[in-house]
């Protein structure tokens, strides 16, 4: 069934449907700064850290690699090097920020989205992250308010940017070498991982998936099974979702014509 941009932006606006970007949105931005492949990035860590040949194409191994035998706090240096400029955004960025979604979940490194998100009020959003097991044992993510404080719990209320994998800002959280998938893969099916508010936000909702493969763990720990609604979830007024919509539609047609930014 093909369903239109126009009623795309008219579900997203009206919190129907939840926006899931991958890496490869990053192609869409005028100024792309950072990996936007797991094989880009396996290309600068190994660039910078020898590993054996046969796995210098292989993310997943060649971080296990340099967790194993020079230490995690060499292979979060690398990936802190390699995320270390934050690309302009692109149109599309910039609408999926400005449409006011409750939920956008983002499964890559970058800081592109964060730092478009604070144009956003201070206190209406915060972010949660995934976090390894090899650094937090026990703990599976960690809550952010807008300007990187570490939070207590996760907010009752406002919008949340949740990555799943972690993030360079901003306290430099990976999931990238094997055992921190493995971990997490194992656990993924009863959703311990997965922040309860965002298992909540999912409930009856459908997925937009952005510039998102689906073919690796990656994908699984950002589309795991789903949860309950969300207490005090709430939809735009009508007025309110087409104005929104209209922004959405001009960010699509922006991001048509790659390397226009916002």
């Amino acid at each position: 069934m093909t369903v239109s941009v126009q009623t795309i932006a008219e579900r997203l606006c009206a919190g129907g449907v939840i926006p899931y970007l991958g890496p490869a949105l990053l192609a869409l931005c005028p100024d792309t700064a950072t990996p936007a492949t797991p094989l880009a990035l396996a290309e600068i860590i190994t660039a910078k850290v020898s590993v054996q040949h046969k796995i210098r194409t292989r993310l997943t191994r060649a971080a296990q690699f340099i967790e194993n035998f020079k230490h995690r706090k060499s292979l979060v240096s690398v990936m802190n090097e390699a995320f270390a400029m934050t690309s302009t955004p692109s149109a599309l960025h910039c609408a999926l920020a400005a449409i006011g979604a409750g939920l956008v979940v983002d499964n890559w490194y970058d800081d592109t989205s964060p730092a478009r998100w604070q144009a956003r009020p201070q206190d209406g959003w915060a972010q949660l992250q995934g976090l390894s097991q090899a650094e937090h044992f026990g703990h599976w993510f960690a809550a952010y308010s807008a300007d990187g404080a570490l939070l207590d719990a996760v907010p009752a209320s406002g919008a949340l940017l949740y990555k799943p994998i972690g993030g360079r800002a901003p306290a430099s959280n990976y999931l990238v070498s094997d055992s921190d998938f493995v971990e997490v893969m194992t656990e993924i099916d009863i959703q311990t991982p997965i922040p309860p508010a965002v298992q909540a936000w999912r409930s009856g909702r459908s997925f937009l998936f952005l510039g998102f493969e689906r073919r690796d763990d990656r994908g699984r720990i950002a589309g795991g099974r789903r949860g309950h609604r969300r207490r005090g979830a709430t939809r735009p007024r009508a007025g309110a979702r087409t104005a929104c919509a209209g922004r959405f539609r001009r960010g699509h047609r922006s991001a048509r014509a790659r390397g226009r930014p916002c």
